[in-house]
């Protein structure tokens, strides 16, 4: 062996060596003493340092000063003397280590028993050093220190196990997810309930006894892709497809899952999520018509009116027929409130919603804006009509015979003849039914939009529009 060859390994070994020091080199570490002997605490202490810790070090004298302490700071290790006139014995030793299990604990004793050193260690003593040989204790506290390390990392894994069982756990009960499992010919072998409720099934046993792709998939089209998806053996990732239920209603689906394989690595069929894309289409079309309705009344409000003004504009353009929007405002239905009572407002709110109703075609749209503010847009009609549309609501409301009396001013714009946009449409119809405002029922057509001045108060198109009829 040349010299070289020689050196090498020793070289090695001092170049490990350095890099390992470097590491460790000023590690910072918080340290409580449970010691009533100092010099023997700052022997401790310097043994630490120079083995290259940076040392922050508190001292106690009792079990009771030491658990107190732990519960107010934070430590990385715990030094102990052993025995103590205040330590005496295991049974102490047990109640710190309930309040402290993940804190590494090194006793600072004699020569003791091996029956002892058991059962020290049984309660959570990782080492013990002599006072004699303190120069043992940086090995040892890296020791604990790395141990800890290394079951803190352990208890990190177990939570993450135990999470992601809890998780597969949920999905696997969730009734609205289907878990199922099919192998590398397309035979099912598992699949929970909700993935059975989506295709009608009462039982695994029933479900399996059907040939999925010719019963429940039936499209030629989509049975080669599902075909194709299994012997390409890889990720299914956001297949959708229509299958058949057992009662032969369809029902759309999305498949999202993995391939398995076997210990030697062949594919062995896949683990997949089924989502069932009808039932959500259907709630999501439900929240959506929840956040467009007046919960009121049950007509659209607000938001629905812009909705609905943006598309027939849109729709106005591509075809150059109008539209018509009409605005009510219910008279005095703030005495109403305070004469007879919120109940009593409510239900002659409802009782125009009625009316509205009865008034419209299919094609039309009435919503509530707010308070005792309503609308309707008509598609497709002049201002001419919708002044129609207005008298007759107005007759049916005469024609009421429940208590209270109601009656409403009106304000009708078209469009494109008064706007050419949804906000001054808006404002033209405002000011159209606030120029005949306290006037039961009087109709008027607006002319050119009146946009205030004042980033659209109502106040102040009414008065724009007060101002224009002669009252101001």
């Amino acid at each position: 062996m040349s010299p070289l060859s020689a050196s090498q390994p020793r070289t090695d070994q001092r170049n490990g060596a350095s890099r390992r020091a470097a590491a460790c080199r000023w590690q910072s570490l918080r340290v409580l003493f449970v010691h009533r002997d100092a010099d023997e605490v700052d022997s401790c202490v310097q043994e630490l340092k120079r083995a290259e810790f940076a040392v922050e070090a508190d001292i106690v004298l009792t079990l009771g000063q030491c658990i107190e302490q732990l519960r107010k700071e934070q430590f990385d290790l715990i030094v102990a003397e052993y025995p103590s006139p205040n330590w005496s014995g295991t049974q102490a030793l047990e109640v710190l280590h309930q309040v402290v299990q993940s804190v590494p604990l090194i006793f600072v004793a004699a020569s003791l028993q091996r029956e002892c050193k058991a059962a020290l260690r049984a309660n959570g003593a990782y080492d013990f050093i002599e006072p004699a040989r303190m120069d043992h204790l940086p090995v040892a506290v890296r020791g604990a220190l790395e141990e800890k390390k290394l079951r803190d990392e352990l208890a990190q894994a177990e939570k993450t196990r135990e999470r992601a069982e809890a998780r597969y756990r949920a999905l696997l009960e969730n009734p609205t997810h289907g878990i199922c499992r099919v192998d590398a010919q397309g035979r099912f072998g598992y699949a929970n309930s909700a993935f059975l409720g989506m295709l009608g099934y009462t039982s695994i046993e029933e479900f399996l006894e059907t040939d999925f792709a010719r019963d429940v998939i039936r499209d030629p089209g989509v049975r080669d892709r599902w075909n194709a998806c299994l012997r390409e053996g890889g990720e299914i990732a956001g297949f959708e497809m229509e299958c058949h239920r057992k009662d032969g209603a369809t029902v759309k689906v999305r498949l999202s899952g993995r391939g398995v394989l076997t210990g030697s690595g062949a594919f062995d069929g896949y683990e997949m999520i089924v989502g069932d894309l009808t039932q959500q289409q259907a709630l999501a079309e439900r929240l959506r018509g929840q956040a467009d309705t007046d919960a009121l009344t049950g007509l659209g409000n607000d938001r629905r009116l812009f909705e609905v003004l943006h598309t027939e504009i849109s729709r106005s353009k591509r075809t150059g027929r109008e539209f018509a929007l009409i605005l009510l405002d219910v008279d005095q239905f703030k005495k109403m409130n305070d004469q007879f009572g919120h109940l009593v407002g409510d239900r002659a709110l409802g009782r125009l919603t009625n009316i509205l109703r009865s008034c419209s075609r299919s094609i039309d749209t009435a919503a509530r804006q707010g308070g005792d503010e309503f609308a309707l847009v008509l598609p497709e009609t002049g201002a001419a009509d919708a002044e129609v549309v207005a008298q007759r609501i107005s007759e049916l409301l005469r024609k009421d015979v429940e208590e209270p009396t109601l009656s409403v001013s009106v304000g009708v714009a078209a469009y494109p003849r008064d706007a050419e946009s949804v906000g001054p449409l808006l404002y033209a119809a405002d000011a159209a039914l606030y120029a005949r405002k306290g006037k039961r029922i009087k109709f008027v057509s607006a002319g050119p939009a009146i946009e205030p001045s004042n980033n659209g108060e109502r106040r102040a198109v009414s008065r724009s529009a007060q101002q224009a009829s002669g009252k101001l």
